[in-house]
């Protein structure tokens, strides 16, 4: 008896030993885990206070742009300076290059601005009539307008535009048998043409390079650098902005029954407007609601968001806020994003680990997928800008922008939504003193005739996209 007494007395013993050393494995975990979770708070806390500096930073160099901006020349050697400082961004093209159409396109009656210059009244009037032909660079005019009617030719270069010629009115008109080919209509420096721009009639016909940009047959994918090699951000964003345009008043696409709802930071929030009197009916999303007749748009824009976590008012965090019954969902969003991260933010594809932006991107794009699953998804990449190239001059340790962009194409392919790609679309850059001036004047942020470019080419995009479906 007294045998199996110590027997006991031994497994209690051991038992006991093991449950305190349970229990302590226990305590030391939890210790460990709450350790853990007090470094990545803290390290958090870091990453909001050094962020939280950077767009302070930011609002100061906002404030330096505008006042820039009174002064072109000045302007532009500011931002050259930045841009040949940063290693990442290529030169834009320079206001003396040749203005050559084929790889975007124009559209539209009308390349509309609130800054176009007034025409005087003595301008020119060149008319082609009968069987008129013109051939090489033989017409080159700095004048009101030109009409072509009969069996008019134009071919080689046809028309050239060069200096600050400027074309308003009717622009060019084209009607009966005339025809353009060769590289049909280069504009180059500060040439603009508004009114009712270029218009077509009858048998009119355009070919070589022309007929592919009017068309947008020729829209091929390439880069922000090798667009800035052919054209100022300036003329492409008049170039684009007819072509969108023209598709806007051709379109046979009903949005009427359409609710569109717009996820985004300061840019769909309309920021720079606040002092205007219902300053967000100039933001993107109402003119797009205007522009495609659209049953309601939400504007989910929120000042200073990211999509990631790591800032504030996060994507990931209130994309849920979209109303169950949207139709169309747009995201436009990274600008801010830009303005954090580090490397150890940005985060890899390979483990999209949270609180990095390819993480949250990817459980932002997945939570859309799978919470709004009949809905046309559109993620839109932001548009270049000069404060980033401005704030990496001082942190060394931001990235570019085009690695956000690059994420933002390659999941969004993953996933299967569409792209309106705007950062490689060269339109409203600011890196062009000219884009500041007349549409982003802050730098960042647009006037009322920025937002409306912006608004009409989201428009036209989406257009595209439903008539390639049909």
């Amino acid at each position: 008896m007294k045998r199996i007494n110590e027997i006991l007395a031994v497994v209690i013993i051991s038992l006991m030993g093991v449950l305190v050393a349970a229990v302590g494995l226990r305590v030391y975990d939890t210790y460990m885990t709450n350790r853990e979770i007090r470094t990545q708070i803290k390290k958090q806390e870091q990453v909001l206070a050094r962020n939280r500096e950077n767009h302070d930073r930011v609002q100061e160099m906002r404030q330096e742009i505008q006042e820039l901006s009174a002064d072109r020349e000045k302007l532009q050697q500011f931002l050259d300076e930045i841009r040949l400082e940063n290693q990442e961004t290529v030169p834009a093209a320079s206001m003396t290059e040749p203005f050559e159409p084929g790889d975007s396109g124009m559209s539209g009656h009308e390349s509309m601005s609130e800054n176009t210059p007034d025409i005087p009244a003595d301008m020119v009037q060149s008319s082609m009539s009968g069987n008129d032909t013109m051939s090489g660079n033989e017409l080159s005019m700095s004048g009101n307008e030109l009409s072509m009617s009969g069996n008019s030719t134009m071919s080689g270069n046809g028309l050239s535009m060069s200096g600050n010629s400027t074309m308003s009115g009717n622009g060019l008109s084209m009607s009966g048998n005339s025809t353009m080919s060769g590289n049909g209509l280069s504009m180059s420096d500060n040439s603009t043409m508004s009114g009712n721009g270029l218009s077509m009639s009858g048998n009119s016909t355009m070919s070589g390079n022309m007929l592919d940009v009017l068309t947008g047959l020729v829209r091929p994918k390439i880069s922000l650098e090798e667009r800035r090699r052919n054209r100022t951000s300036l003329e492409e964003t008049f170039v684009a902005n007819m072509e969108d345009q023209m598709c806007l008043e051709n379109s046979r696409i009903d949005f009427s029954d359409k609710k569109i709802a717009c996820l985004g930071d300061s840019i769909t929030a309309a920021a720079n407007l606040e002092d205007e009197e219902n300053y967000r009916s100039y933001a993107y999303p109402a003119v797009l609601g205007e522009i495609l007749d659209a049953d309601e748009v939400y504007n989910l824009g929120i000042g200073g968001s990211s999509i990631g976590r790591y800032w504030a008012d996060a994507f990931v965090e209130r994309y849920t806020e979209i109303p169950e019954d949207t139709d169309i969902i747009i995201v436009m969003g990274g600008t801010n994003d830009g303005f954090c991260l580090s490397e150890e933010e940005f985060g890899t594809l390979s483990e999209r680990e949270p609180w990095t932006f390819c993480g949250d991107l990817d459980e932002l794009m997945r939570g859309l997928k799978e919470n709004y699953p009949d809905a046309e998804i559109y993620f839109v990449t932001p548009l270049p800008n000069i404060l980033q190239d401005y704030l990496m001059r001082e942190r060394d340790y931001l990235l570019p922008q085009s690695n956000l962009v690059n994420v933002i194409l390659t999941l969004s392919e993953e996933y299967d939504f569409k792209v309106i790609d705007l950062y490689n679309s060269n339109i409203l850059d600011s890196h062009d003193a000219d884009i500041v001036a007349d549409y982003v004047p802050d730098g960042v942020h647009a006037s009322k005739a920025g937002y409306r470019i912006l608004a009409e080419h989201i428009a036209a995009e989406m257009v595209r996209s439903y008539e390639e479906e049909e």
